[in-house]
């Protein structure tokens, strides 16, 4: 019975040993090539969106700035790969990219079944209805019988048919498209009365509109739309770099370190704000990072709530209020785990 249980133990730390080497390669190779490969929305201003010089932006590029400061102190060593929504899984799962940050929906058969782990929630989102004012549509259970574009392979398409079915409303004049951009150019060009997706997906595609003031998001959210980064199961070490990077991101907003005066607060007396900053302790060895890898955020991105203004605030085109997506501090759903 020792010999067996001693044999087991070997094989334990062997497997062990091997788990461990395994993990450590993802973020070694990303060392090694000098930049993090980011797979982001084909083009949706306000969260990943590409200028005519292939600058992108948005609050899901400002994640990958973030993960890429917190790993080389350079915001810029990213490279973005624009996915459509049919081959992000498989891009993810292949080797493509190392994250995931694309209007992506945490639910479990994703997080169970596709071998991805979500680290956490970049936007709190639910699924909403566009359509044109002329129409006089003012709510969805009007849409009874309406053609409705809806891009095939996502969430959004089982959301609109279980709503519809719940409120006895006739599907049958559903239109499925392969990608966004086709989704959305379908809606534009008069092939349906309607397009529903995430209703932060709506307010950044109505600002490509001729005349966006013609168009109204219509009040009914009808899912629970929790998008976050994803990357490879099994890695452990960066699993935890890509949800470290957004706690960290977060935290510095609940603690009130900004862009601005980060270089002030490595000054502070608070503990939660010195070992945020790496001035004491030394959190980022764990995870394969230098000290200041919080640091190297904050001054080079900025904090979520500095990030959330610039791309989908109320003073941008897409008006988007912090709701939902204020820290828990403010009403909202945000609440940073604590670095100690």
């Amino acid at each position: 019975m020792k010999k067996h249980l001693f044999s087991v133990a070997v094989a334990t730390s062997v497997l062990m040993a091997g788990t461990s080497v395994a993990q450590a390669d993802l973020l070694d190779d990303v060392m090694e090539r000098g930049y993090v490969q980011c797979g982001v929305t084909e083009g949706l201003p306000g969260f990943s969106n590409p200028d005519d010089n292939n600058e992108w932006t948005g609050l899901e590029v400002d994640y990958c700035r973030a993960l890429a400061a917190a790993i080389f102190d350079d915001p810029d060593a990213v490279r973005y790969t624009p996915l459509t929504t049919a081959v992000r899984f498989e891009s993810l799962s292949n080797g493509n990219v190392d994250v995931l940050s694309r209007t992506t929906t945490w639910t479990m058969s994703r997080d169970t079944d596709l071998g991805l782990s979500f680290a956490g929630v970049t936007y709190y989102d639910g699924q909403g209805f566009i359509v044109r004012s002329a129409d006089g549509v003012t709510s969805a259970l009007e849409l009874d019988g309406a053609a409705v574009c809806i891009q095939s392979g996502t969430t959004t398409e089982l959301n609109a048919t279980d709503y519809f079915a719940a409120n006895g409303m006739d599907a049958s004049n559903f239109l499925t498209f392969a990608s966004r951009p086709e989704t959305v150019q379908a809606y534009i060009e008069g092939r349906c009365d309607t397009y529903t997706t995430d209703a932060s997906g709506i307010a950044g595609d109505r600002t490509k509109f001729d005349v966006p003031g013609d168009h109204i998001i219509l009040p009914e959210i009808i899912s629970k739309e929790p998008l976050g980064p994803a990357v490879r199961s099994g890695d452990t070490r960066w699993f935890n770099i890509t949800r470290w990077v957004l706690n960290a991101w977060l935290g510095a907003e609940e603690l009130g370190v900004t862009s601005a005066n980060v270089d002030e607060m490595l000054e502070s007396e608070n503990p939660e704000i010195r070992r945020l900053l790496g001035v004491e302790g030394d959190f980022g060895a764990p995870i394969g990072l230098s000290a200041d890898w919080a640091y190297n955020i904050v001054k080079q991105v900025g904090n979520y709530g500095e990030s959330y203004e610039a791309n989908v605030g109320p003073s941008t085109p897409l008006g988007l209020d912090r709701g939902l997506n204020a820290l828990w501090t403010n009403g909202g759903l945000h609440y940073p785990m604590p670095i100690r």
